[in-house]
């Protein structure tokens, strides 16, 4: 038995007509050898069935409501669980080209998940150019964060095209507690829920200048700073005034998406790195900050100040029990879009993001938990679309993009027998987050880039990948100078 975390049901409750929390991924398979050169719902679906309880939470487990929504779901296995009910085909029209495979699953990613059943779908999309397969499977970030992505693929996949040996299904189906109890335990947290969220502020308070929004309120940096210095913690430094500019993707978003994915060598960024110092992280992030300011240029909204850029990290460490929800926050940092100089610009990415991990080190990012906690859970879901809705319409721009870069294994992967050539990730926008987010995922020698924006705000983000591209090829240039 598990509950959501305050953090969990947060990205429940940010869900609107607009807005819909889960994360993806679309992987290009070889499907030659599999049984008859193809890859099929049934053969998927036994692989499924199989190695289920290898990640349980997020294979086959359901939502359970508490009554009157007193106190945030639960987690059960799925009694009737059947992965045929997740997995579907669909077929490309000749010639079946990136940009018609870039219009599907952003149709695909536009749709939200059955809380009915649990909170994942898989589509197998054939017909792609050079007799290759698509495979986009989504799952709701209440039920995963990173890491737990990162294991429930792990289970599906194979070192080799032969499957490996796997462990016996021994556990026992997680079951809900009854309604009565529920209604117990969610009255006991409603009368301890003042006494939580004074102790929820009171952690949160020294960390008030890294906070997207709050930050920015008068006195919030000097509160915080008073503060780190009663908890003896002066050698933290002092998060930088940010302040996010307008753009064309920081307007209320609507219901359509758009999606494109990329790719760039490992290698060349790796060489980069070497050559001008940092991490590949660094150069991800100078990357991004020369493509979205080509795009803003070419578009004529470039600001005269940096963006604002949130990076998801993950607060998981060691052998963390994966039934302990949602572990991730965000270090939040200046993005040097408005340096027109190459080498510049790439000093200043590399010393931003070097004060946002020492900042992050010294706060370890908790404030995100301590935030989620602060509303009772029966009104947590209408104070979250309420901040998300006003947020835009108010002007209120705490950040103006998410980028995420995500380490993954530099060989190749098998699903079915079938080689993974490549796996782009597809995340979440919302209106307070920005219509657009960009996140990396290296693989097999690859920089794999996947890009979803509000189809509105961005109509053709693959202009992105090509500055990317562009952006790439410069700072190789000055790497060899």
């Amino acid at each position: 038995m598990s509950q959501l975390t305050t953090v969990d049901a947060t990205f429940l409750n940010a869900e609107t007509e607009t807005t819909h929390a889960h994360i993806a991924g679309l992987g290009i398979v070889d499907a030659s050898a599999c049984p008859g050169g193809r890859l099929t719902v049934p053969l998927v679906a036994a692989l499924v069935r199989d190695r289920a309880h290898l990640a349980a939470r997020p294979l086959r487990r359901r939502l359970v409501q508490v009554p009157l929504n007193l106190d945030h779901p639960y987690w059960e296995d799925d009694p009737d669980f059947d992965p045929g009910r997740h997995i579907f085909e669909i077929g490309l029209p000749a010639p079946g080209n990136d940009r018609q495979l870039a219009d599907v699953v952003a149709m695909l990613h536009e749709q939200p998940l059955d809380r009915s059943r649990p909170l994942w779908e898989m589509f197998l999309i054939q017909g792609l150019a050079d007799g290759l397969t698509a495979v986009y499977a989504k799952v709701h970030h209440a039920a995963v964060d990173g890491v737990l992505a990162a294991e429930a693929l792990a289970a599906l996949l194979d070192l080799s095209p032969e499957p490996r040996e796997l462990p016996a299904d021994d556990t026992e189906p997680a079951r809900a507690p009854d309604p009565a109890r529920m209604l117990r335990t969610g009255l006991w947290r409603a009368a301890l829920h003042p006494v939580r969220t004074a102790v929820s502020v009171a952690r949160a308070v020294p960390y008030l200048d890294e906070i997207p929004g709050v930050a920015t309120l008068p006195g919030a940096r000097f509160v915080s700073a008073v503060m780190q210095g009663a908890l003896g913690r002066r050698a933290v430094p002092t998060a930088p005034p940010l302040s996010a500019p307008p753009t064309p993707f920081n307007l209320p978003i609507g219901r359509r998406r758009a999606v494109a994915c990329g790719e760039l060598p490992l290698d060349t960024v790796k060489e980069i790195r070497r050559a001008l110092g940092g991490s590949v992280n660094d150069v991800v992030m100078a990357l991004c900050a020369t493509a979205l300011r080509k795009w803003l240029d070419k578009h004529g909204d470039l600001p005269g100040r940096p963006l604002v850029a949130a990076v998801p990290v993950s607060l998981r460490r060691g052998a963390a029990r994966s039934d302990t929800g949602n572990q991730v926050s965000v270090m939040v940092t200046p993005l040097a879009t408005d340096i027109p100089d190459p080498a510049e610009r790439y000093l200043a990415v590399r010393r931003d993001m070097d004060a946002a991990k020492r900042r992050f080190t010294g706060s370890s990012g908790s404030w995100v938990r301590e935030i989620s906690a602060l509303a009772p859970a029966p009104l947590a879901a209408p104070l979250t679309r309420l901040a998300l809705h006003a947020a835009p319409t108010m002007s209120l721009r705490p950040i103006n993009l998410i980028i995420s870069n995500v380490p993954g294994p530099q060989f190749p992967l098998y699903l079915c027998g079938a080689r993974v050539l490549a796996y782009y990730p597809i995340s979440v926008i919302t209106d307070i987050t920005g219509g657009l987010n960009i996140t990396v995922f290296s693989y097999d020698g690859k920089v794999n880039v996947g890009i979803v924006a509000c189809r509105d705000l961005v109509p053709d983000p693959s202009e992105l990948v090509d500055h990317l591209v562009d952006a790439l090829d410069e700072l190789k240039d000055l790497s060899r100078e």
